[in-house]
């Protein structure tokens, strides 16, 4: 599959965990590698779907400088919005806890803008997941954070863990996605590059 990438080392610019499993699961090689410091900040005017892609771009432009000419980079940044406010990693205890309370019993999304680069092209698409969650207790919110630290997570929690199981009630869009990667996407736009 994808025999019209053969001629590319494809770059994983990203350390998460997840990202990297769901990229091996669509059975491309690939390598790892990640630059320090990116500036993450996007314009306020931005909202939902345009803050990801324009992170995602800004992740793939820091790489064009030190790009080989056969290397594929693919970049992805995913954000929470609930009520149009972004969602990002919390920074403590606290501030995951009070993203809970404005995510529950009610539906907010999670948006992925993945960029994908060459020398020669640049392809990018976001994807957007309704997620919704019943309502949830002060003890199962303690508890998940406690049990699972989500501060490497935007909206402080992994679907594919403890409280997606209980706490998830909706899903309209791509399950993937949410974990960190919209790979059905992704596929399909390397397969078309």
């Amino acid at each position: 599959m994808l025999e019209n990438l053969q001629n590319y080392n494809i770059i994983l610019a990203s350390n998460s965990p997840r990202r990297k499993e769901l990229l091996k699961g669509l059975g491309v090689p690939f390598q790892v590698r990640v630059l320090q410091d990116i500036d993450e900040t996007y314009p306020a005017d931005l909202h939902g779907e345009d803050i990801a892609l324009y992170i995602s771009r800004k992740k793939a432009e820091a790489y064009r400088s030190t790009m080989a000419d056969n290397e594929l980079i693919i970049t992805a940044d995913t954000i929470v919005c609930v009520n149009r406010e972004v969602l990002g990693k919390p920074v403590d205890k606290a501030d995951a806890a009070r993203m809970f309370h404005m995510m529950s019993e009610r539906e907010h999304q999670v948006i992925t803008g993945v960029c994908i680069v060459t020398k020669e092209k640049t392809v990018q698409f976001a994807s957007t997941t309704d997620v919704t969650f019943a309502q949830l207790t002060e003890e199962e919110i303690d508890h998940y954070i406690d049990c699972y630290h989500p501060f490497d997570k935007a909206g402080a929690y992994g679907i594919q863990e403890w409280i997606g199981y209980i706490g998830i009630t909706g899903i309209r869009g791509s399950f993937f996605n949410v974990v960190g990667l919209p790979v059905q996407r992704l596929y399909t736009a390397l397969k078309q590059f």
